[in-house]
């Protein structure tokens, strides 16, 4: 298990270097934002202007711009709430001296986009096995009550699992996540973005499929998983927030399910 030294973590101002990164991922961010309200947009035009929303063949051409849709959607979502991370490996690269340290933390925040874009494989495999079931609609949102009301229940669950309170602590604490799993090198940069993408998908990934009933290209809905990602890793008392509304995920799924066998 690697560790960073028997020295404090630094606390410094943000350098102009961390800046320059600050603003590349940001920029990151905002291009992906851009893509998705763009997208959202144009779905919304088209069925207010009455145009009837029909199932695309899922042909492989198709497929990759389903991929790539999840892809952005989760650079969108999860990138913000992974700001502090980035910047705290930033700085103990630099306060260690590590040679190439940008390089290093770029290699950081890719090993991080990589896990999500396997997350992302995954969704759009499930998005295709539920429009042949005939769960999701045209607009890519769930229905049947019983899948929904199935969804809301586990992922209700799962936010008061141990596993999401493993994976959401490691999330919440970058500098004790520095201490315990510091890697030296470009190598090592890119293994400890990966083992934070993947801690970052246990704690995360239940609240991401509940976008198939709520809407994939729900612009509100995104909005919303973005902000509850967000405030569950950087506010105090965060755990207790992913529990709260745990309960309440519970609460809504099982009277979807109700209301589906009543």
């Amino acid at each position: 298990m690697g560790n960073v030294g028997s020295r404090a973590l630094p606390n410094q101002s943000l350098s102009r270097q961390s800046m320059a990164l600050l603003g590349g991922v940001g920029l990151v961010i905002l291009l992906s934002w851009w893509y998705l309200v763009d997208m959202a947009l144009g779905m919304d035009s088209m069925a207010s202007m009455g145009q009837m929303m029909t199932f695309r063949p899922w042909t492989a051409t198709y497929a990759v711009m389903m991929f790539l849709m999840w892809a952005i959607m989760m650079m969108a979502m999860m990138l913000p709430s992974a700001i502090p991370m980035v910047l705290v490996h930033r700085q103990v690269a630099a306060y260690n001296r590590q040679p190439r340290q940008t390089a290093g933390t770029l290699l950081f925040v890719t090993g991080y986009g990589l896990v999500w874009v396997l997350f992302s494989v995954v969704a759009t495999v499930l998005q295709w096995l539920l429009e042949q079931w005939a769960i999701l609609s045209p607009m890519m949102r769930s229905q049947s009550l019983v899948f929904s009301g199935v969804v809301l229940l586990l992922a209700g669950l799962y936010q008061w699992s141990p596993w999401k309170a493993a994976c959401l602590r490691h999330c919440r604490g970058p500098a004790g996540f520095i201490m315990q799993h510091w890697q030296p090198g470009l190598a090592g940069a890119l293994r400890m973005g990966l083992v934070h993408g993947a801690y970052c998908v246990g704690c995360c990934s239940a609240l991401m499929v509940l976008l198939f009933v709520g809407g994939v290209m729900d612009l509100l809905v995104i909005a919303g998983l973005t902000l509850v990602v967000l405030l569950e890793k950087v506010m105090p008392g965060g755990e207790w927030l992913a529990r709260g509304l745990g309960g309440l995920s519970v609460l809504a799924g099982s009277w979807l399910l109700v209301s589906a066998l009543a």
